[in-house]
């Protein structure tokens, strides 16, 4: 896979470059830990090469979308990817399955093979983490400059209705992220009441 080096680098220049200065939580820090969890999850696993750029890829794109639009991101992530991909040689199968990583990232998540259950898992790994509240944060602090969340109440009512319904999808996530993420439904709750 000769093209990877090249198309991470152009995939980073298009989201330093192109995303709105609104998006507090959807902005590149977000695509470095979801590639820097895929990458634990890659030596953890012992995921073979070919395999690892796969996922290395759809986790550099998997919000690229929202240089287009906040709405159905994932859709315009994926037509980006198909342009990158076939820009620095990628096949078609390759494309395909990257494809499927991006659209298994759609909140509800639906992870169809173990790749895609690790990027749905990367993508939301900070619910199980410490740094659960600062990460949160961000996103309330961009949903608020999109109205999309009018208040702290609506915010924590709605927090608490998505953690209880994620599902995290590996035995990492469930034994490791599962327990914390139960913390932070009980502190939410213990908040609003």
């Amino acid at each position: 896979m000769k093209g990877y080096i090249l198309l991470r680098k152009k995939a980073f220049k298009i989201l330093r470059s192109e995303l709105s200065d609104d998006l507090f939580y959807h902005e590149i820090q977000h695509t470095l830990d979801v590639l820097n969890v895929c990458n634990q999850y890659i030596k953890r696993e012992k995921i073979d090469k070919y395999n690892a750029k796969l996922l290395r890829i759809g986790a550099l794109l998997h919000d690229i979308g929202f240089t287009i639009s906040n709405i159905d991101h994932e859709e315009r992530g994926v037509e980006i990817a198909q342009k990158l991909m076939e820009e620095f040689g990628f096949s078609k199968n390759d494309f395909n399955k990257v494809k499927g990583l991006i659209l298994a990232t759609r909140i509800p998540q639906n992870p169809k093979n173990y790749l895609e259950k690790i990027i749905c898992d990367a993508d939301l790994d900070y619910l199980g983490r410490s740094d659960f509240y600062k990460i949160s944060n961000y996103l309330f602090k961009e949903l608020k400059a999109y109205s999309i969340i009018k208040s702290q109440k609506d915010w924590d009512l709605a927090q608490i209705k998505f953690l209880e319904t994620h599902k995290y999808h590996t035995n990492f996530a469930i034994r490791n992220r599962q327990p914390k993420k139960a913390k932070r439904i009980a502190e939410l709750k213990n908040l609003i009441s």
